[in-house]
């Protein structure tokens, strides 16, 4: 008899900034800082920048912007309108 090998396809995996789960990138939320240097959700997951992940959790997104773990992944202060942003697009998504 014959083995059927079915191949995976490459699932990849993200570490969300401040839980350190590791999870599907698709399952995170991705922020990224543009060349201009503003901070945002990228919806799409493929903008260019410097990107972050976040979990669908209101408290590993209260620990990212209070702790500055988004300023430190980011390489970058977040600016007191992204962080106002940041917090709005939580509650919309959690």
């Amino acid at each position: 008899m014959e083995e059927i090998i079915v191949s995976q396809a490459h699932v990849p995996m993200r570490t969300c900034v401040a839980c350190g789960v590791k999870s599907d990138k698709r399952e995170l939320v991705r922020l990224v800082r543009t060349q201009s240097g503003s901070v945002g959700a990228d919806t799409t997951n493929k903008a260019p920048g410097r990107g972050a992940y976040l979990c669908h959790r209101q408290l590993c997104w209260d620990v990212a912007l209070k702790k500055n773990r988004l300023d430190y992944k980011l390489k970058g202060p977040l600016s007191s309108e992204n962080r106002l942003q940041l917090k709005e697009f939580a509650q919309q998504i959690v």
